[in-house]
């Protein structure tokens, strides 16, 4: 198949090597507005060529884009004006709620598939671009039943490709759940580089008493505002009611420890400790179901 790949970054650049190393592709076209980005990545193998997105889509059977969620909503709605009825669409974008609905009564569809790979890191580019970020992660499927079998019977191929696992949710359960365990941490980090930022005015003495808790916690904030800040307003509704109780949590924290209140400080830390009981049950039921899941019912 010929893909497309709109967004030659991180997640666009991820795939495509994937789908080269996987051999699914008899070719891979490369659509991004920054020029340097597609000249690189051509040069990186990461795709064969560099074109407009009107001229990728009149010879591609698949687009993936991998672009800010408020392009995808811009976008979206004009490439199903365009594509061959064979063709196939599928984004990337962390959120889905907004992507869903401003493609809900297009007349083509059913040959989109709304999709959000659990995968990354905080660099961006086409330098980013790993082999094998997606093996054994999550892709949630947003709308399967809107989504024709046809278009699900090559995003099948390609998530199998990439060695993903298939999870499904409607969208507004998507939004909500991300907004927790993805958003939120986002914001922490970020607010965290920027407070330690205000007050450390020498940025030498962060280096020199930065240890791996503190760059580990601040790392995603190294993240692309270009790519995040429309994610945070798509999603303002839960990562709003997210911050909120972040605060209340940091607000009750904050009062016992003035109150010194050591016994409580340390009942709300051994609470948290917890996470760790979830996170390694998780991590077991991946390994005991490390397989990818089709999209096609068997």
């Amino acid at each position: 198949m010929k893909v497309t790949v709109v967004g030659l970054g991180l997640i666009g650049g991820s795939i495509a090597r994937d789908l080269r190393k996987n051999g699914l592709t008899s070719e891979i076209i490369g659509v991004d507005q920054n020029e340097a980005h597609g000249d690189l990545a051509v040069r990186l193998g990461i795709v064969d060529k560099v074109s407009t997105l009107e001229a990728a889509l009149s010879e591609s059977n698949v687009c993936i884009l991998s672009i800010p969620v408020n392009a995808v909503t811009k976008v979206l709605p004009l490439i199903l004006d365009q594509v061959k009825d064979s063709t196939i669409v599928i984004d990337t974008g962390s959120t889905k709620a907004a992507i869903c609905k401003a493609v809900s009564h297009h007349k083509n569809r059913s040959q989109f598939v709304a999709a959000h790979p659990i995968a990354g890191t905080e660099n961006s580019g086409p330098e980013a671009a790993l082999n094998g970020l997606f093996e054994n992660k999550t892709m949630i499927i947003c709308e399967k039943q809107k989504s024709s079998d046809h278009a699900l019977h090559v995003a099948d191929q390609i998530f199998r490709a990439l060695k993903v696992r298939t999870i499904f949710m409607e969208p507004v359960e998507h939004d909500k759940h991300v907004a927790y365990v993805s958003h939120l941490s986002h914001v922490s980090s970020f607010l965290l580089g920027q407070t330690v930022m205000d007050i450390e005015k020498d940025e030498r003495n962060i280096f020199a008493l930065a240890g791996s808790g503190f760059a580990s916690t601040v790392r995603l904030a190294k993240s692309s505002p270009d790519m995040w800040a429309p994610i945070f307003e798509q999603n303002v509704e839960y990562l709003s009611q997210a911050l909120l109780e972040y605060i209340m949590h940091l607000q009750r924290f904050h009062y016992h420890l003035m109150k010194k209140d050591t016994a409580e400080v340390h009942r709300i830390m051994s609470q948290a400790n917890d996470i760790r009981r979830v996170l390694s049950g998780i991590e077991l039921n991946e390994q005991k179901n490390n397989k990818v899941e089709s999209l096609i019912e068997d």
